[in-house]
């Protein structure tokens, strides 16, 4: 049971999970929107693919500013805030009549998710003590997450058929009120930690992140990636205190792998069934729904496997899912059943071994006063490492290369799984 009380404790863990929810949708609901907004709106090529990227930008490049926030504010005030600004933002997006709005809106939704998304996670590490109760509902987040990624296709296509690609956005006002009712029902007030907010790591990592990510997606100049990888070594060295904790270290190295592994299934099987398959936009939706669900499954019960068997055997066992799940995808051939439900199904279980476990040991041990930047600085990495691995292997060019190099990855995975703790991230431990 969590460790806090309230008139309605049931509906802590379903709120943040569908914060959490909310969060991941929101990056893939509206690519297939897209040819409606572009038609709309009268975008520029160049241009419609900033309706992505700058969401997926100001996440990726804020999350630790929103954890480092959510640790000062209080927890239940940035999760609010974070569910009035995405809200606020989502209705201006539906109701944009210009381009720029349109961008401009996507830019502050970015920025509400990454106050809300580390909030949510450092409500789970507050609120429900170490050890089997705290991993079952890591388990359930990482799912729910797992959901809104797949959801995306799915409800974005349903929502721009039936009604208008404005729905998209709009969808997500009564949402964002109701969560909003029941986060000032649900969440203990608590204190806000009385502490100085030290902004120069979490802005000099913004800066870095921001111009890492747009150097790599946008093909920017070299001097754009040099300079923040300079930015994010002096974020390590300018906030060293949170990362000598071992576990915390090597686990958010790992999710950047991790990322790059998970935008490889979801984003290249989709392109697979549509390019090589011939399906629609719904119907590939509709083809990786059993991987979906086989990831839900799996990162649901994982948790229960991890004060046994400790991160470094889920994890290899997640890489072992990797490797022959995107090796089966590079050499298969046939139909849907040979040649994507079988491998897919293999990479979703690595995914549901894998994600949970990592989100576990990079927060294990970390005081209560630090929750929301730990929160922060692994969902940062997992969603990094999604950005720059897509437009990695966006640039590998056929599929049957893309998949190799993520079967290689993979194997890269499960050789640095020995780094991980054998049972602290399992248990909760403190770790130096």
């Amino acid at each position: 049971m969590p460790r806090t009380a309230g008139p309605f404790l049931p509906l802590l863990l379903p709120l943040v999970c569908a914060g959490q929810f909310m969060v991941i949708l929101d990056a893939a609901i509206v690519n297939v929107a897209l040819p409606a907004i572009r038609a709309d709106l009268g975008f520029t090529s160049a241009g419609l693919a900033w309706v992505v990227d700058a969401y997926l930008l100001t996440l990726a490049g804020c999350m630790l500013l929103g954890g480092r926030l959510a640790d000062v504010i209080g927890h239940r005030r940035a999760l609010v805030a974070g569910l009035l600004l995405f809200a606020a933002a989502s209705l201006v997006a539906g109701l944009a009549g210009h381009a720029g709005v349109l961008v401009g809106a996507r830019a502050v939704q970015g920025l509400g998710a990454a106050l809300l998304a580390p909030a949510t996670l450092a409500v789970i590490n507050t609120a429900f003590p170490a050890g089997a109760a705290r991993a079952r509902a890591l388990g359930s987040w990482s799912a729910a997450g797992g959901v809104g990624g797949m959801a995306g296709a799915l409800t974005g296509g349903a929502l721009t058929t039936g009604l208008s690609w404005r729905w998209v956005f709009l969808i997500n006002v009564p949402i964002g009120a109701a969560l909003l009712a029941a986060a000032f029902v649900a969440l203990p007030r608590g204190t806000p930690v009385r502490r100085r907010l030290d902004l120069l790591g979490p802005l000099t990592a913004t800066a870095g992140l921001a111009l890492t990510i747009y150097g790599v997606i946008r093909g920017g100049p070299a001097w754009t990636i040099a300079a923040g990888l300079v930015l994010l070594a002096g974020f390590a060295v300018a906030d060293r205190r949170l990362f000598a904790r071992r576990t915390t270290t090597v686990a958010g190295g790992l999710l950047l792998l991790f990322g790059a592994l998970s935008i490889a299934l979801w984003y290249f099987s989709a392109l697979l069934l549509q390019t090589v398959h011939g399906y629609s936009a719904l119907e590939a939706g509709l083809g990786q729904t059993p991987a979906a669900v086989l990831f839900v499954v799996v990162a649901g019960r994982a948790p229960a496997l991890l004060p046994r068997t400790g991160p470094r055997v889920l994890v290899a066992a997640g890489a072992l899912g990797f490797g022959a799940g995107f090796l089966w995808l590079a050499l298969g051939d046939g139909g849907y059943g040979t040649a994507v439900l079988g491998p897919t199904l293999l990479v979703a279980a690595g995914i549901g071994l894998t994600f949970p476990t990592l989100m576990a040991a990079a927060t294990a041990g970390v005081p209560p006063a630090d929750a929301g930047t730990a929160g922060g600085l692994a969902s940062t990495a997992s969603q990094a490492g999604a950005s720059i691995g897509l437009a990695v292997l966006a640039t590998a060019g056929p599929f049957d290369r893309v998949f190799l190099i993520a079967a290689g990855l993979g194997v890269l995975l499960g050789l640095l799984s020995p780094l991980l703790p054998r049972r602290a991230a399992a248990q909760g431990e403190r770790q130096a």
